[in-house]
């Protein structure tokens, strides 16, 4: 099965409610999709967001990586050859993570086409389901309150909260969450980078005092702050989960290395795909540090491949896999079901995507 061309579309999805944050807020799913073609009927489908203000990759950038410098290393080869294709595509150009995470999700779904299997299956086969948290945006604490409260009638058992506007005020919608959502709701929060050191320390301190039962923090500092990030995890109970600061396996290693934080968030628009992933597990189950797998504002097509390398892996333990449920409509064809907190996955081969409805590939 060789490699003969790599097609990009686009596809537009509008989110279901705007997605808010510390650093940003976005109201719909813009993202890239790549079509792998080959010499045999198979095609294998990944796909990008442009997240500038966090990997550093827009929509021009991801399109000329493939365009320009990944074509160019790949295509001709055989999918038998797996690992030269990993080495070439890694080695064709630096950064650009998420052009790689297109186009290495896509190998690893003609490789699993190749081979007429899920992924999952082929990647270690840990579990056939996952379980999902759904992430509350920054809002005034009513409408959070509010939001939370339905995800809990949906079904959903885990919140992800966004905080790091403010730190009082992101007490205080804590504070309105956990009153209506009870006690047997898991709370994770995400700060995105929102804290200063000491800043986080103290206000973790006070969501300690005050009961609200958080079951980790996410990314508290900014990302090159490997020393704040680790005085935060060595001066609060509530465990720290490096997010941002976590790019490559050695970024995850070094972490690791000095206990800088207590969990670690693999997203493989990061990573620059599954490929790096799975070395990041590898290192994370010899510290034994557990994973949580991650996403972008991602359509399904990539949340497909993270959530088959978060069924193949006993290392990830926690799931944020919520990008597809958060869109109001799906374009995908095929793919894991996803059925609010559940996710699935088909026997089909690879990813199991059959087609995209409205792409555009002008």
């Amino acid at each position: 099965m060789k490699i003969t061309d790599i097609e990009i579309g686009y596809i537009s999805v509008p989110l279901k409610t705007p997605f808010k944050t510390a650093i940003r807020t976005v109201t719909s799913v813009e993202d890239i999709i790549v079509m792998i073609k080959t010499d045999s009927i198979s095609v294998g489908y990944g796909e990008a967001p442009p997240t500038g203000v966090i990997t550093g990759d827009t929509r021009g950038a991801i399109a000329s990586a493939i365009n320009d410098h990944i074509k160019k290393a790949i295509i001709g080869m055989d999918i038998e050859n797996f690992e030269e294709i990993m080495i070439k595509l890694n080695k064709c150009i630096v950064k650009n993570t998420s052009a790689k995470a297109a186009i290495d999700m896509a190998l690893y779904d003609l490789y699993g086409q190749l081979y007429k299997a899920p992924l999952y299956k082929l990647l270690g086969g840990y579990r056939n389901e996952l379980i999902t948290d759904i992430t509350i945006s920054v809002n005034d604490q009513e409408v959070m309150a509010k939001d939370s409260l339905h995800a809990i009638g949906l079904g959903y058992k885990t919140l992800k909260i966004k905080v790091g506007t403010d730190s009082a005020t992101d007490i205080k919608r804590l504070k309105a969450i956990r009153d209506i959502v009870g006690p047997n709701v898991n709370i994770r929060i995400d700060a995105n980078q929102g804290w200063k050191p000491k800043e986080a320390v103290l206000t973790l301190r006070k969501m300690e005092d005050a009961g609200l039962d958080i079951e980790f923090v996410e990314q508290p500092v900014k990302a090159h702050d490997i020393e704040g990030l680790k005085f935060v995890t060595d001066n609060i109970s509530i465990p720290v989960m490096a997010d941002e600061s976590v790019f490559s396996p050695m970024d995850a290693l070094k972490i690791m290395q000095i206990r800088a934080a207590d969990l670690i968030n693999i997203k493989l628009m990061k990573t620059g795909g599954i490929y790096n992933a799975l070395k990041i597990c590898s290192i994370a189950q010899v510290y034994g540090v557990e994973c949580m797998m991650g996403c972008m504002l991602e359509a399904k097509i990539s949340v497909t491949a993270a959530a088959h390398l978060a069924a193949a892996k006993s290392i990830i333990t926690k799931i944020d896999l919520d990008g597809p449920i958060l869109c109001s409509t799906d374009p995908i064809i095929g793919g894991s079901i996803f059925n609010e907190s559940l996710i699935k996955f088909s026997n089909a081969p690879g990813l199991g995507i059959s087609g995209i409805l409205g792409i555009n590939c002008s």
